[in-house]
């Protein structure tokens, strides 16, 4: 791990309060920090936070490459999200450079996991080498067990164990990394959308359903570690959702006291388990 002194961090800031806690956790640490955000995604507040923030749209790959050099960074984080949308939409949101243009040319397909590790991969060719999205935020990782008061019914643990098979299977495809279950019956997959979307559309069709959320069998700690935070109650809020469970060690609570304060407030449980699982009741 790097220490004061040494070259600035890099930090590629998509949207959600995980870029603002990995700068504070850097500026703790007397780590410098150079950021390359993204308009209308990257949280503004992430100037205050940071030295600079070179802002850039999100398919100009060499302008982010040579701030970066120029930059002297060795290292870098991935943190945040940008709306996998974009991938479709090549024209003026986008701005795909020509670099960009071939990079997306090369890819088997468009799956989280593919655009990410032609990321990791184009960065380590200039010399950066990214680091696991947890080290310098290891407290983010929550632990096994229930957040705050509110504790799953029986229906809503019968519930998390019918549909955490069912998301390992769809995380392992890399097809997405929540579904929303309720009575033994999937609601919603998630799936481009991202979490948020597809629990909003399960609430259009059952209240009090439950939502499980795991990582990919084979997660590359470097990037899209499944998190939760205040998008995600608020969704779990307007489509009226009973319970989120989520995978324990793997997974970043943003913002926790605030979200436990909010979810106990509308009788909403959150609850960490372990990767394999619980056992579905015979």
């Amino acid at each position: 791990m790097a220490t004061a002194g040494e070259e600035a961090l890099g930090l590629i800031a998509g949207s959600g309060s995980l870029p603002l806690e990995i700068a504070r956790a850097a500026r703790r640490r007397g780590r410098g920090v150079l950021a390359l955000g993204f308009p209308g995604h990257t949280d503004e507040r992430l100037a205050g936070e940071v030295p600079e923030v070179i802002w850039l749209a999100p398919g100009r790959l060499e302008a982010a490459l040579e701030a970066l050099r120029a930059g002297r960074v060795r290292e870098a984080v991935l943190a945040g999200k940008l709306p996998k949308l974009l991938l479709f939409r090549e024209g003026e949101s986008l701005e795909l450079d020509a670099l960009a243009r071939e990079a997306l040319g090369r890819l088997p397909d468009r799956r989280d996991g593919s655009v990410l590790a032609l990321v990791v991969e184009t960065l380590h060719g200039r010399g950066i080498r990214i680091l696991p999205q947890a080290e310098l935020v290891p407290e983010l990782l929550s632990g096994e067990g229930p957040l705050g008061r509110v504790r799953p019914s029986p229906a809503q643990s019968a519930d998390i164990a019918f549909g955490w098979p069912v998301a390992r299977a769809l995380a392992g495809l890399d097809v997405g990394q929540a579904v929303v279950v309720k009575d033994g019956a999937v609601l919603a997959v998630e799936a481009l959308e991202g979490t948020d979307a597809a629990i909003r559309r399960a609430g259009q069709l059952a209240p009090g359903a439950v939502v499980v959320k795991v990582a990919r069998p084979a997660q590359d700690p470097r990037f899209d570690l499944p998190a939760i935070g205040a998008g995600t109650l608020a969704a779990l809020r307007e489509a009226r959702a009973g319970a989120l469970a989520f995978e324990a060690g793997r997974t970043l609570v943003l913002e926790r006291e605030a979200l436990v304060r909010e979810a106990d407030a509308a009788g909403i449980a959150l609850v960490g388990v372990a990767g394999p699982g619980p056992e579905a009741a015979p």
